[in-house]
């Protein structure tokens, strides 16, 4: 395993590592809704959530007695 002969800075080293991250956020369209949201995130759309253009939760259910 290498070790170095001497420190090297934190700050140098967070340049480094951030300087090839995308800077602006990526925003995708849904297929099955055509909203636009944040890649690998879901997204609400008329009362469901949608999740790679599957409803995961549905609020617009009537609560059963």
């Amino acid at each position: 395993m290498a070790h170095p002969k001497r420190k090297i800075s934190k700050t140098r080293r967070d340049k480094r590592r951030t300087h090839y991250k995308a800077s602006d956020k990526q925003i995708a369209t849904c297929k099955s809704t055509g909203e636009n949201h944040l890649y690998h995130r879901a997204h609400w759309h008329e009362g469901k959530l949608y999740y790679r253009g599957k409803v995961l939760v549905d609020n617009t259910e009537s609560a059963e007695a």
